[in-house]
């Protein structure tokens, strides 16, 4: 994957990721960090828990990146609750 398309793909999983998780973005340079992020987390998920993704090519790959964005944010939401009290 080229590094354009990383971006690419690492904002829009970020961005709906943070929108499904969070309601709101967080900015574009954080949804990128995030949709990179899960795609690296998501990629791994779905190879340890051997899950076949339902489609091919880009919109494959940012689907994963999406699960694996949620997965983050949700985990990044327990530790900060867990923290404040």
């Amino acid at each position: 994957m080229d590094f354009l398309t990383l971006l690419v793909v690492g904002l829009i999983a970020g961005l709906l990721a943070s929108l499904v998780v969070g309601g709101v973005g967080y900015g574009i340079l954080g949804d990128i960090v995030i949709g990179i992020v899960g795609a690296f987390l998501g990629s791994w998920l779905f190879r340890t828990l051997a899950i076949r993704v339902p489609f091919g090519g880009l919109g494959g790959t940012i689907f994963v990146a999406f699960v694996g964005a949620v997965v983050f944010l949700l985990v990044i939401r327990v530790l900060r609750r867990g923290r404040r009290t």
